[in-house]
């Protein structure tokens, strides 16, 4: 995040924040930062099961599917990675799972808010997913 994406990210914050709006939920200031952690963390879990056994199968990336989770803080849609012999089941957002732990949106969120990265928190994710 750019020095300038921070202060906008910031001055959104603050704003939602003093006009009593939900941060969280559509259209909050913490929505797209949930939704591009878990987006980031699905990524390192297919980059981990597309090894090179996998692709000398023949297996590999095939796009992204969408999928609409529900957290306590509100409903938003991800993008999932998909392989092309369906072999890939996530850990952190498993296949036909449609909500998220609330403990994993307030874990993330809290991350997020001790300086961690996206970078840091998926690979954070994905060690102990």
């Amino acid at each position: 995040m750019t020095k300038k994406e921070q202060t906008e990210f910031e001055k959104k914050v603050l704003e939602q924040f003093m006009s009593g709006k939900n941060l969280f939920g559509e259209g909050g200031a913490f929505a797209p930062m949930l939704k591009n952690v878990i987006e980031k963390a699905l990524e390192a879990e297919m980059d981990g099961h597309l090894d090179e056994g996998e692709r000398a199968k023949g297996n590999k990336r095939n796009g992204k599917g969408k999928k609409t989770l529900k957290s306590g803080f509100g409903t938003f849609d991800i993008d999932t990675p998909q392989d092309r012999q369906s072999s890939f089941e996530p850990e952190l957002v498993k296949k036909r799972q449609t909500i998220l732990a609330d403990n994993l949106s307030e874990k993330i969120i809290g991350l997020y808010g001790l300086g961690m990265s996206y970078r840091d928190i998926s690979s954070h994710l994905s060690i102990y997913s």
